[in-house]
């Protein structure tokens, strides 16, 4: 039995590493979302024919801005453990427009047609033919879902970015400490034993 003067010792509470998580799960999204954005703008959105000729046309020729934007998303994830504070927030907004944009492009070039039209007249070295029997792919889709994988990792930064550890001391550029005042020859000789130059301003 505790006697009455004994404080109540409270639980110790565990370690909470939201902070961490959340940036675990940020890196996660923007990797899988840039992967996804970038292995579907490599692939054939749109395949018809130019006459006899069979043509298709990937995601990057009808558009290159859905794998240019997820470029930058993953830029940002590595920009984030560079800065801080407002800085952090700014990235933020960044990875959430380009994966707004690599969506909202990638949505667009769905049900493009023009540069398949422009295969088939280079395929029949026609000027305005236009291809035939045209059918598209699930892989516009694909790359939406990837951008707004990435606008959900800039969300995430929005929110939580401030909470993130930083990069270690290690990485930023060392600070140079002033000399010790020296006033006396004693003083000289023990800045000397320092290995500092008494002599520099």
């Amino acid at each position: 039995m505790s006697s009455p003067d004994q404080t109540p010792v409270p639980a110790p509470t565990p370690a909470a590493k939201p902070s961490r998580r959340t940036l675990g799960v940020m890196l996660l999204l923007t990797v899988l979302g840039a992967v996804l954005v970038l292995t579907a703008a490599g692939r054939d959105w749109a395949q018809g024919r130019a006459g006899t000729l069979e043509v298709s046309v990937t995601g990057g020729k009808i558009s290159e801005l859905p794998g240019g934007l997820a470029l930058v998303g993953l830029a940002a994830a590595v920009a984030v453990f560079a800065v801080r504070g407002v800085g952090r927030i700014a990235v933020g907004v960044l990875t959430l427009l380009a994966g707004l944009g690599a969506a909202a492009t990638a949505a667009a070039g769905a049900g493009d047609t023009a540069a398949l039209d422009g295969e088939a007249a280079g395929k029949l070295a026609l000027a305005g033919s236009t291809a035939t029997e045209v059918g598209h792919s699930g892989w516009p889709w694909v790359a939406v879902a990837g951008g707004v994988l990435l606008a959900l990792a800039g969300l995430l930064t929005v929110r939580f970015g401030r909470g993130w550890p930083a990069m270690g001391s290690r990485y930023e550029a060392p600070t140079r400490t002033a000399p010790a005042t020296t006033d006396t020859p004693a003083d000289l000789w023990k800045a000397l034993d320092r290995g500092e130059d008494p002599t520099a301003i």
